[in-house]
């Protein structure tokens, strides 16, 4: 038998007046399908069946959506259940809300697609030459729609293009994270110093101290480099270079040409070291190592192709 109208009223009146955000006045979303099902079809259990939710729990939920209405909005009887005509002007209003939720979900559909399309990556040197390529090869099995653009600069022109919205994830390799950016640890790496083989370093019977290092003109990257800030801070200062490059690539080529000793990564002279190109010059009393680190402006944790970049970097 469908419910009095006493009982409508009594519904009625509890529902008047009740405070709060318009979120607690307003029925969810599925809430108001399940109310638009039951009139397509006419029955609370076909209703329940279509949605994917037990009987009782759409009747439950039909009961909630009343007592926070204030309103009777089903009769139930043996024959199916029937919109009162409260419900009917509710499905109404109801049904405008789901299709602007529909709209609203289709717009942030477009939203991340139009996100997930590309990555902009701003990589310091080291790390864009000889860790990146391997990450973005892996990135590409994951997501083979989305543009990578990379843009390799020293530590400084990596957090200056995050700070400028210019990318999406970064990459340093200083000695402390720059300001205004967010960071996780993503790999370890060791400074080197070395030479050519012809190098009056390369016969030292006993290691060099940093004294002499640090007195010692170097081929050195760029001020604004990882490298040099690790070099300098564990030296305590550095001599006035004998060259200054402004990439890893260049300052490589002029140490095994036989133009000076340099401090390099060792993930950059591996194969140099191993053919002799390069020799490695022990240190007494000091150790170039570094953290490796993936950036991001403060309070903004990467989404979407960065997040998933992200993954494939950590230690």
């Amino acid at each position: 038998m469908g419910r009095s109208m006493a009982e409508g009223e009594q519904t009625g009146r509890a529902g008047q007046g009740v405070p709060g955000s318009l979120a607690h006045r307003v029925p969810d979303l599925g809430a108001m399908e399940l109310l638009l099902a039951v009139a397509r079809l006419g029955s609370l259990g076909g209703a329940a069946r279509e949605l994917g939710i037990t009987q009782p729990a759409a009747s439950s939920r039909v009961r909630s959506m009343e007592r926070q209405l204030g309103v009777a909005l089903v009769d139930r009887s043996p024959r199916g259940s029937r919109l009162t005509d409260a419900g009917v002007l509710v499905t109404d209003w109801a049904r405008r809300i789901v299709e602007a939720a529909e709209a609203f979900d289709a717009g942030a559909q477009a939203l991340r697609d139009r996100r997930d399309s590309r990555l902009r990556v701003a990589a310091s040197m080291t790390i864009a030459e000889y860790l990146l390529p391997g990450w973005l090869v892996a990135l590409r099995t994951q997501l083979p729609d989305t543009a990578v653009s990379l843009l390799a600069g020293n530590s400084a022109t990596v957090a200056a293009r995050l700070l400028a919205d210019e990318a999406d994830l970064g990459f340093v390799e200083g000695v402390s994270v720059p300001a205004g950016l967010d960071s996780a640890v993503i790999a370890h790496d060791r400074l080197v110093v070395v030479t050519a083989p012809g190098h009056p370093w390369a016969r030292r019977r006993h290691p060099l101290a940093a004294s002499e290092l640090a007195a010692t003109p170097l081929i050195l990257r760029e001020k604004g480099s990882g490298t040099r800030q690790v070099l300098d801070a564990a030296l305590g200062g550095l001599a006035r270079p004998l060259i200054e490059l402004s990439s890893t690539t260049a300052v490589k080529a002029a140490a095994v040409s036989g133009a000076g000793p340099s401090v390099l990564s060792e993930l950059a002279v591996g194969e140099e070291l191993t053919n002799r190109r390069l020799v490695s010059v022990p240190l007494a009393d000091v150790t170039l190592a570094r953290d490796l680190r993936a950036v991001w402006p403060t309070g903004h944790r990467p989404t979407g192709p960065a997040r998933h970049l992200l993954s494939l970097t950590r230690v």
